[in-house]
């Protein structure tokens, strides 16, 4: 596992067009899944410890944000050949498990990972009603494990400005997480 931070944002860059399968049989675009205020498209995957401390966290700012108009979805980009948690039908299963109020989609390819510039799971990219990215910073101060109950809540904060102003925080605490991992 090698520990990634993710860049500054680069706001206002446009979100890049994708279509994918989700968990759920479906596949979704950028067109199909943005939302009235914004979208938030977050690379994880099943395996990664980062992920998995903040799980019930993504649940539950998700929620409040689709309920703010901000549309969200995750992708998963790993190479499942190497990392077999992150195959298909497992992230079928983990998105049943953790109650994902959003499309989980598959990026076989790695084609859209690549597009967004994505680097580590956890990576989030919030966009604002006009496709503008407004916020690559982090959920909260977690890391391997879960921040405390009371740390502030970074992304669902950032995305809920995003929401009411189009505009997001000038200062951004990076993501970290671990490294994608791309095929060979």
């Amino acid at each position: 596992m090698v520990l990634m931070h993710t860049p500054v944002c680069d706001f206002d860059q446009p979100c890049p067009d994708f279509e994918l399968l989700a968990t759920d049989g479906q596949r979704y675009s950028k067109q199909q899944l943005m939302g009235s205020k914004g979208l938030l498209v977050m690379f994880i995957c099943n395996h990664c410890p980062y992920v998995k401390a903040i799980n019930s966290r993504l649940v539950a700012d998700a929620q409040a944000l689709l309920e703010a108009g901000v549309a969200v979805v995750a992708i998963s980009a790993n190479d499942p050949n190497d990392y077999p948690e992150d195959s298909f039908d497992n992230m079928k299963t983990v998105a049943a498990e953790q109650g994902y109020p959003f499309p989980y989609l598959f990026d076989e390819s790695q084609a859209v990972a690549h597009e967004f510039g994505a680097i580590c799971t956890p990576d989030f990219f919030g966009y604002n009603q006009a496709g503008g990215l407004q916020y690559r910073g982090r959920l909260d101060a977690s890391g391997r494990n879960a921040a405390p109950d009371d740390a502030p809540r970074e992304l669902l904060e950032a995305m809920l400005a995003v929401a009411e102003t189009g505009r997001g925080p000038a200062e951004q605490v990076p993501s970290m997480g671990c490294s994608i991992k791309w095929k060979s």
